[in-house]
C-alpha cells in the first residue's frame, strides 16, 4: 500500500492511525508548495488534487475518514469497530467534525498557518472571529459529551477521535482557545500519550 500525504491537517489523522495501527504502507510525501499534488500523474490517483490518497494495489482511496476505515478494517482493528451500533455513532462524529468542530478549528488553522506557510496574504480577521466563535460554539457540545467518558464512545478509541481531534496539536500557535475546555485537554491530552500521535508524520519537512 502506498499513502500519499502531506504535512497539513487532513492528512494527519490518517497517518497518525496508519502508525497506531503499524500498517504496512508506504509513505510518499506530496509537496503542496511544488504543486506535486496536482501534476497529471497524482490527478489520475485523485481528480480532486487533494492529499491523503491511498494506493492499495488497483484499488485507489481518496478522502481521510475512508481511508482510516479501510486501514482499520484491513488491521481488522476495533479503531472502526464491529458492532454496527457504534459505526453509526463513529459517522455520527465524523460527520459532526465535518459540518461543525472541524470548520471552526480549520478555519483558524488555515488563517494562523496556511497562511503564512504558503504566502497566502494575511489574516481575515473576520474568518478568524467565525472561527472563534465556531471553536467555543461547538466545543461546549463536545466538552459537554465528553464528561465521564475516556474516549468519544466512551471506553474504546476508534478513529472518531482521530478525526474530531485533529486540529487540536495546532491549538497553541492556530489561537484556539483550548484551555476553555478542560475536558477537551484532558481528552487531547491522553490521546498526547500516543507516540503516533504526537509524531505522526514519517519524517519532518520543510
Amino acid at each position: 500500500m502506498k499513502l500519499y500525504y502531506s504535512d497539513v491537517l487532513s492528512p494527519r489523522k490518517v497517518c497518525a492511525l496508519a502508525r497506531y495501527l503499524k500498517s504496512p504502507v508506504e509513505f510518499i510525501y506530496q509537496n503542496l508548495g511544488k504543486g506535486e499534488h496536482k501534476t497529471p500523474e497524482a490527478l489520475k490517483r485523485n481528480p480532486n488534487g487533494k492529499v491523503p490518497t491511498l494506493v492499495d494495489g488497483d484499488r485507489i482511496l481518496w478522502e481521510a475518514d475512508a481511508i482510516m476505515v479501510a486501514l482499520s478494517h484491513q488491521a481488522k482493528s476495533e479503531m472502526w469497530p464491529s458492532d454496527p451500533r457504534k459505526q453509526v455513532e463513529v459517522i455520527r462524529w465524523l460527520s459532526w467534525q465535518e459540518q461543525h468542530f472541524g470548520v471552526a478549528g480549520g478555519t483558524l488553522y488555515f488563517e494562523y498557518i496556511i497562511r503564512p506557510r504558503f504566502n497566502l496574504g494575511q489574516v481575515s480577521q473576520p474568518d478568524v472571529e467565525n472561527g472563534m466563535n465556531g471553536f467555543r460554539q461547538f466545543g461546549a457540545v463536545l466538552n459537554n459529551h465528553l464528561r465521564g467518558k475516556k474516549w468519544l464512545l466512551g471506553d474504546d478509541m476508534t478513529i472518531a477521535d482521530f478525526a474530531v481531534a485533529v486540529a487540536l496539536p495546532y491549538a497553541e500557535k492556530a489561537h484556539m482557545p483550548l484551555n476553555e475546555f478542560s475536558e477537551i485537554r484532558r481528552w487531547h491530552d491522553q490521546l498526547g500519550e500516543l507516540d503516533a500521535w504526537r509524531n505522526p508524520f514519517p519524517q519532518q519537512h520543510a
